[in-house]
């Protein structure tokens, strides 16, 4: 299934796209995108349903009607940094024995093609595309083998990053990421059973039509199902905790010679094979 919301922003109401590419009304079955909802037993009962009488939303998805983020009430936000071998060595880092575990605030979370905004004072605010998993069955001390069990599905991921803030002011990477809108993420949620393999996903990003990142999750240093294993070491995940698995080459931050950074007035295209598309306008905060 593919599982969105949409509506004003705070004003969201959650939908699927039907298999014959139809937007349909989902809140008459269910409040929102969030809780018991993604729960395995809860995404079985949204299958159940007979799509074809929910009611039909008209209009156009990404121009008259607004998509949210896909997933609401996010417990955590959780992001995994330098997953890329090549992604490290462009930052000029080594690749890491252990992922490298940071977080967003929820309050940086927007829809796939809201505006992102530039901080003020910014000068180095830069892209990555990611792979995003949600999470659907609570555990703690999961598995690797068990892990995917616990994952409800899929979304494409803008972790925006101010790498000034992030590198240069204390080395505190939480600082750079996780300001307002520096979250963008859907367009919607495709659960688990129509993702057979996460580890073999096209992503690519472009800014102003020029294609800056293309690479695939086959490269990961660490897997989906180990990343899942490994954080519910430090932590229990619960269902809509999200998780940002890293991002190929191509950042700003790694253009040579110069590093090239986001500026007012440009247009971030993104996308992963299968989950859906991000345009956002970015513009001064």
């Amino acid at each position: 299934m593919k599982l969105l919301r949409v509506g004003p922003k705070g004003q969201e109401k959650p939908a699927l796209l039907d298999s014959q590419g139809k937007l349909r009304d989902l809140s008459g079955v269910v409040p929102d995108l969030a809780g018991d909802v993604l729960l395995p037993e809860g995404l079985a009962f949204l299958r159940s349903v007979d799509q074809s009488l929910l009611p039909e939303i008209e209009g156009v998805l990404g121009s008259d009607i607004r998509v949210g983020p896909c997933v609401a009430r996010v417990g955590k936000f959780i992001c995994i940094g330098l997953n890329y071998a090549d992604h490290a060595a462009e930052s000029g880092m080594p690749v890491p024995s252990e992922p490298v575990v940071f977080g967003k605030w929820t309050s940086a979370i927007v829809g796939p093609n809201d505006p992102v905004e530039i901080p003020r004072g910014s000068v180095k605010t830069d892209w990555e595309v990611e792979l995003g998993v949600v999470i659907g069955r609570e555990g703690r001390y999961i598995k690797e083998e068990d892990a995917l069990s616990h994952v409800a599905g899929y979304c494409v991921i803008n972790d925006v990053s101010e790498r000034e803030f992030q590198l240069e002011r204390g080395t505190q990477w939480d600082k750079g990421k996780g300001c307002d809108t520096f979250g963008p993420i859907g367009p919607w949620l495709v659960t688990a059973d129509e993702v057979p393999d996460p580890q073999n996903l096209d992503l690519w990003l472009e800014v102003d039509g020029h294609r800056y990142q293309t690479g695939n999750t086959r490269t990961m240093v660490f897997g989906v199902a180990y990343l899942v294993s490994y954080l519910s070491r430090f932590m229990s995940l619960q269902p809509g905790d999200i998780i940002s698995t890293g991002t190929p080459p191509g950042v700003g931050l790694g253009q040579k010679p110069t590093p090239v950074y986001l500026r007012a007035g440009q247009t971030i295209h993104l996308g992963i094979q299968g989950l859906g598309e991000q345009r956002q306008t970015t513009v001064q905060a």
